[in-house]
């Protein structure tokens, strides 16, 4: 027991002195103190709910203003769906349809459908961010304020998939040139960032500079970018394997998987941004250690 508790101590020690380890275990410690992995599952689970109702009125919205324009409506979906790695392919081709243009029923049903799912996701992610921050809860923004927090924020969503369009479209134009390549991608991370940034700003409290908000969105950025990528490999191997055992349930069980890692790296990245901005690591400790 005491060699076990000698190298713990030892490496203890070691991350206090250093800057970059003990921001990283600040970073790690604050995310179990504030149980956010339950938060990060509160947020996939709504995000699941509202994705369905989401696609549902975009397909409809563009079968009512872009009818003559399939070529369009085709890239604007490819977009939506291309945030998904693999499940996403899935689920371009699992038969989502319109709803009827002339079923004003049908239209109100699918529209609440996205109100109640997609503000779940919102109200999910802002009690998410004021629990990361610790702001009390007699100060947080009351029914009304959370309600157009929400609208603000499927807005920003609708705003992402145009941007990605719009970046998708030029990756085609410049299709073959390495240089035009590199620089979509590097305009990609960028728009992720300020993406985040934004999402961060509807969904934190007032009381929280903006200014406080951005290094989390650069993480959030860059490792959502990353994820895209590498979700690809991730969700694919959770996807072929479970395919083999529970079938159909296992797209279900592998957009379930990449959306619970989507939450947890935002809610990583806004613990970034705590611990930064309120020095929740031995800052102090390790500048006097080196100086000694």
């Amino acid at each position: 027991m005491k060699p076990v508790e000698k190298t713990i101590r030892r490496i203890d020690a070691w991350q206090q002195r250093h800057t970059g380890p003990a921001f990283v275990f600040g970073v790690i410690k604050k995310f179990g103190d504030d149980a956010a992995g339950t938060l990060s599952a509160l947020i996939a689970y709504y995000g699941f709910l509202s994705l369905f109702p989401l696609l549902l009125i975009l397909i409809t919205l563009l079968g009512l203003f872009f009818a003559h324009d399939a070529s369009l409506q085709k890239r604007i979906l490819d977009s939506a769906f291309g945030q998904f790695p693999i499940v996403g392919q899935q689920l371009e081709t699992s038969g989502l349809r319109s709803l009827r243009a002339g079923s004003v029923v049908g239209f109100v049903v699918g529209l609440l459908g996205l109100l109640w799912g997609s503000f779940g996701v919102s109200q999910a992610a802002q009690r998410a961010m004021a629990e990361v921050w610790n702001v009390p809860r007699a100060v947080r923004p009351g029914f009304l304020a959370r309600l157009g927090r929400s609208v603000g924020f499927v807005a920003l969503l609708g705003v992402d998939v145009i941007v990605t369009t719009f970046l998708a479209g030029l990756v085609t134009i410049g299709h073959g040139a390495l240089w035009f390549q590199v620089l979509a991608a590097v305009t990609g991370i960028g728009v992720n960032v300020a993406l985040y940034l934004a999402g961060f700003r509807i969904l934190t409290p007032g009381s929280i500079p903006t200014h406080q908000l951005a290094p989390g969105a650069v993480v959030a950025g860059v490792g959502w970018t990353i994820l895209q990528y590498a979700g690809t490999v991730l969700v694919g191997h959770t996807l072929r394997h479970a395919n083999q055992v529970y079938g159909y349930f296992g797209s279900v069980l592998g957009l379930i998987s990449f959306l619970f890692l989507a939450a947890e790296l935002t809610v990583y990245a806004a613990e970034v941004n705590v611990v930064r901005a309120r020095h929740l690591y031995p800052v102090e400790f390790s500048r006097t250690a080196d100086g000694d």
